[in-house]
């Protein structure tokens, strides 16, 4: 019986008896996460010649999972919903003490600190940040002593595949999951990520934390806590991890410049959700975008130009098509049951944030 028969055959035990399904899930997570830290293949650090120097050991991997605590500018505006101080975990990813986290951590960040699973605690600065992904970089102003993790594709996680999902804690916060499904996650903060990765059962401490393959390789990040990680609209909760491809082509541009340099999409500052079929207005940014063209909660998004649209992703396609930040989106919207065309003059999110003081 291999590692993935003997974890969830255990997991479908738990359907089958639900008066024992707390205990079950609890032992079959153990298990699982016992012998995939057991059949972790060896990650092999190499030396400038190519050759194979030494084998890391779990403590070593884990080790490269940290602590992120972040302080927020006293104005920034992401305070009313995440807060003035935001805590949660980070990847080291190289020598030098980069440290790969979810954004929501850390932007509009005026400092940060980093912690160790060794208990030491460092400051840190914000290095940049990527709406359209999801991730931020900050780096230790000291030396961390851990070794960095390695990345793997992620595309070679599939459904169904197992993991590890680690956040800062050590192995005490070390769990098992499987991949439950792969597919597009819209977010109703003008949010579009392809190919998120959806893990089952669900990790108490997500933000920031490590997706790990049985390659013993960073292959995502963990982002959010779902109720319907399995598929769209049903019950299994789990976690949406950013795949790490996502990484490789801003990377260069994020420890340049702070930012990527492709053209900014569209922001038009408003929450949106998908009902019954239609897109709901649920908020406007004061002061943003559609608030400033009289779009207010309540209000239905019929289509965008003519074009009827139905769900969140064909909304945001249909406006980040119009072009770059700066301009105008014609929506068709549908105020005290009449349908009329709002022109929205959109900007760049990150020249709507505080980010300034941070890079």
């Amino acid at each position: 019986m291999g590692f993935v028969d003997m974890g969830f055959a255990d997991m479908g035990f738990v359907a089958r008896h639900p008066r024992t399904a707390g205990f079950a899930a609890v032992l079959a997570t153990a298990i699982l996460t016992a012998v995939l830290v057991a059949t972790l293949s060896p990650v092999a650090a190499r030396s400038g010649s190519g050759q194979a120097q030494h084998k890391a050991s779990v403590e070593d991997l884990l080790s490269a999972v940290v602590r992120v605590k972040t302080y927020i500018n006293p104005d920034a505006r992401t305070i009313e919903n995440l807060g003035r101080e935001r805590e949660g975990s980070g990847v080291v990813i190289d020598e030098d003490g980069l440290v790969l986290t979810i954004g929501h951590l850390m932007v509009e960040a005026h400092a940060a600190e980093i912690s160790t699973s060794g208990g030491r605690t460092v400051p840190a600065i914000v290095v940049g940040y990527d709406h359209d992904s999801g991730f931020g970089l900050l780096r230790a102003l000291e030396p961390l002593r851990v070794r960095p993790m390695p990345m793997d594709k992620s595309d070679t996680l599939k459904e169904h595949d197992p993991a590890l999902v680690a956040s800062h804690g050590g192995r005490g916060m070390l769990g098992a999951v499987r991949v439950v499904s792969r597919r597009d996650y819209a977010g109703g903060w003008e949010y579009l990520l392809e190919d998120a990765i959806f893990t089952s059962p669900p990790h108490p401490d997500w933000s920031g934390a490590a997706l790990i393959n049985r390659e013993g390789k960073l292959v995502g990040v963990g982002s959010l806590a779902v109720r319907d990680a399995a598929k769209p609209n049903g019950i299994a909760p789990g976690n949406m991890f950013v795949p790490i491809d996502r990484l490789r082509p801003v990377l260069a541009d994020l420890l340049a410049n702070g930012r990527p340099s492709t053209p900014p999409r569209p922001w038009l500052g408003m929450t949106s959700e998908e009902v019954s079929g239609r897109i709901l207005v649920s908020g406007v940014t004061p002061g943003g975008p559609a608030d400033k063209a009289g779009l207010k909660r309540g209000d239905i998004i019929a289509g965008v130009d003519g074009a009827r649209i139905r769900t969140l992703p064909e909304l945001y396609r249909k406006i980040w098509a119009r072009g770059r930040a700066g301009v105008v989106v014609p929506l068709d919207v549908m105020q005290d049951d009449a349908v009329r065309r709002v022109e929205v003059l959109s900007m760049d999110r990150l020249d709507h944030l505080k980010l300034k003081s941070t890079f």
